[in-house]
């Protein structure tokens, strides 16, 4: 497959950019989705009840795509000593623990509400 002037003599195939060979015979990994920076990122907060009474504190509104939510809620459930799930792009940390999660994403460089 071409770019701009496919059938004539300027013509020139398509190029991986990481290992220089022919699109088509490429065997490069796919590239990460690049990082979105905590500063440009914010986070909101709230407190939500579960089934059976329990209650969780989520943490909304961050790029699945541009952050590591895995090691974002490790971070978080150590700064808390509790429990938590990803759900999508949503983190959920057992029990009511706002103003640690609030402080913890502050000091890591995201903004927060709620």
């Amino acid at each position: 497959m071409g770019r701009l002037f496919a059938g004539t003599e300027f013509f020139q195939p398509v190029r991986c950019d990481r290992c220089g060979e022919l699109e088509a015979e490429c065997e490069c990994p796919p590239a990460p989705a690049p990082r979105i920076a905590p500063e440009k990122q914010t986070a909101n907060l709230s407190i939500e009840k579960r089934k059976k009474g329990k209650v969780v504190t989520v943490v909304r509104g961050l790029s699945a795509q541009g952050t590591d939510l895995t090691e974002l809620l490790t971070r978080l459930k150590a700064a808390c000593g509790a429990g938590g799930a990803i759900k999508g792009d949503v983190l959920e940390v057992q029990g009511k623990h706002l103003e640690r999660i609030r402080e913890t994403l502050a000091k890591i460089g995201y903004k927060v509400k709620g």
